[in-house]
């Protein structure tokens, strides 16, 4: 789970956090502090094609975790909201990001966009 850091205008700062994942045919674990230690299946949405897929899911219990191991078919660079169930009832709601670069040297721009050097001067007159 990655956990990104940002500054507000307060003294205290603000802690964002999500699962981060890999674009990848193997199969991932992923570990979150759920409402009941207990659940059965988990729908993720993909939030840029607005398509959901439901997995059944066998979740192994590490003290207050639940660690789920599936192998997930995500595209990188896309957002999906997961939220897993126990039955009807929603135990854990959080966000995915998909991403094959490590979190912590993260770009948006990775490989994209590469800044060129000019020579050009201009004048500007009023």
């Amino acid at each position: 789970m990655g956990v990104f850091f940002f500054k507000t205008k307060h003294k205290l700062s603000s802690i964002i956090s999500m699962i981060i994942l890999l674009e990848s045919v193997l199969s991932q674990t992923f570990k979150f502090i759920p409402r009941s230690l207990e659940a059965d299946s988990m729908v993720i949405e993909d939030d840029a094609e607005n398509t959901s897929v439901t997995i059944d899911i066998t979740p192994s219990v590490d003290r207050y975790y639940l660690s789920v191991s599936e192998v997930l078919t995500l595209v990188e660079g896309r957002f999906y909201t997961i939220k897993v169930l126990n039955g009807l009832d929603v135990v854990y709601k959080d966000k995915i990001f998909c991403t094959n670069q490590t979190v912590s040297s993260y770009s948006i721009n990775d490989n994209e966009y590469v800044q060129h050097s000019t020579n050009n001067d201009f004048v500007i007159i009023d």
